[in-house]
């Protein structure tokens, strides 16, 4: 008898900046991290690197994907003119109006769909909504759902083709 267990792969990379593919669970913290990171930066205006520092001194980041952690932490900021372009027509009302949680989690998800192709579009919404249900208001998942699903065909239109009945 081995100890190669193939039924549970998430158990086995507990270590972060692993060659390789993260685990489900690595990636999923990270994400939380960086909406809680990037909600603090959107209300407070802090440094990104500071928040980043703080993230890092008051988290057990031996469970986080770090790198992916910090390039959303850091990309939002970065491409938040380009981001916000691709969003706001797909508001149903300016972009101030909308829940802060919901518009980090609407840029964070814009921002996987853009620059991380790696993650199927359907991941990234998936996890947005996931998210939303956690941290946003009583139906904000579903307002995630409905914008980032809108932008999929923009932003992934070889991957969304294949898998819908219209574009």
């Amino acid at each position: 008898m081995t100890d190669q267990s193939t039924s549970k792969p998430e158990s086995a990379p507990k270590k972060s900046g692993q060659p390789g593919k993260p685990g489900i669970a690595q990636r999923r913290k990270s994400r939380t991290l960086a909406l809680q990171a990037l909600y603090q930066w959107q209300l407070s205006g802090s440094n990104v690197s500071q928040i980043e520092a703080e993230f890092s001194a008051d988290n057990d980041m031996s469970k986080v994907d770090v790198s992916y952690f910090r390039e959303l932490l850091r990309g939002v900021p970065t491409n938040l003119s380009e981001l916000n372009r691709q969003i706001e027509p797909l508001l149903d009302r300016p972009a101030q109006d909308v829940d802060p949680i919901e518009m980090t989690l609407l840029r964070m998800g814009t921002y996987e769909m853009m620059h991380r192709v790696d993650v199927p579009y359907r991941v990234v919404i998936n996890e947005a909504v996931e998210l939303a249900k956690k941290f946003g208001g009583t139906d904000g998942h579903k307002y995630i759902n409905s914008v980032l699903d809108k932008l999929a065909p923009r932003l992934r239109a070889n991957e969304t083709r294949g898998t819908r009945g219209r574009s």
